[in-house]
């Protein structure tokens, strides 16, 4: 039964990530292509100095998206949870309908909403909020602001589904039993809806890791990520090999991570079963006795 999934999931990811890392291992030739000898210059390239500011600026940006999408989309999602059903799927579409447009268009219209001359800036400048030098455009709060615009729906969606299954008697009971709402709502909701969580937060984290859109809009020369590095060598540089050997570091940055989630999640689960199992062996001695 798992055949069509492991032949799908070969032919299109475990083939092509392969056929990536054998790449890097390559130098480009002359003509933009790949060379046939095996080397390992590409790998020795890529120690230029400013990588690790590029990747760093990358995976705090990714990290910072990702909790901006989650806080967010915890109390949107228990919103919705708690409507009507007839309201629910309204209010599914609407957080949906950006997908509707271009997202190169979206992300082009904060570029112009994010402008000198633009309605934001004078607005904020109105307000005293901003001076006249503020700069509203390429810098990291740029591409931080229009990614947590991007993928908040990413987040919403996977929490809301788990939410829609939680049991809001619990919230009841934790605030008859003297709990305020909000402990309530991080004691009993979030740690009952985790699993939604963590998709989102994997939702969210691995294609803000690999954006490259988003910041050469909105980020400028002085906002590269990882992605725009990966864009640089496959196109303008024809440097294929390198441009695989950081796909390749963007594939392990983000394997890792999903190992570890992986990984508790395991663990969890076998705490889990074994306290059902001690339950249920303390209820029959109970009921024998």
């Amino acid at each position: 039964m798992s055949a069509p999934s492991m032949v799908w999931l070969t032919v299109f990811f475990v083939i092509p990530t392969l056929l990536v890392i054998a790449i890097s291992f390559h130098a480009a030739s002359p003509d933009g292509g790949i060379g046939t000898e095996w080397t390992f210059d590409t790998w020795r390239h890529i120690s230029n100095p400013n990588y690790p500011a590029i990747i760093w600026r990358t995976l705090w940006i990714s990290a910072a998206t990702t909790a901006g999408c989650v806080v967010l989309a915890l109390p949107c999602a228990f919103a919705i949870a708690r409507m009507q059903k007839k309201w629910r799927a309204v209010m599914a579409g609407v957080i949906m309908l950006p997908f509707w447009t271009s997202f190169v268009v979206r992300v082009f219209a904060w570029r112009l909403l994010l402008h000198p001359e633009g309605f934001l800036k004078h607005l904020l400048f109105a307000l005293g909020v901003v001076e006249p030098n503020t700069q509203l455009l390429y810098n990291s709060g740029a591409i931080l602001l229009v990614s947590i615009y991007s993928f908040l729906p990413f987040a919403i969606m996977p929490i809301y589904a788990a939410a829609e299954k939680f049991d809001f008697s619990l919230l009841e009971a934790a605030r008859d039993l003297g709990a305020r709402s909000f402990l309530a709502f991080r004691k009993i909701f979030i740690p009952g809806i985790r699993r939604g969580v963590i998709s989102a937060t994997l939702m969210v984290f691995i294609p803000s890791v690999g954006s490259y859109v988003i910041p050469d809009l909105v980020g400028g020369k002085n906002s590269e990520l990882v992605g725009n590095k990966i864009y640089q060598r496959t196109f303008p540089d024809r440097n294929l090999p390198h441009a695989s050997a950081l796909s390749a570091l963007m594939a392990i940055g983000v394997l890792v991570p999903l190992g570890l989630v992986a990984l508790l999640l395991k663990r969890q689960d076998s705490k889990e079963a074994l306290r059902l199992a001690e339950s249920n062996v303390s209820k029959q001695r109970g009921g024998a006795v």
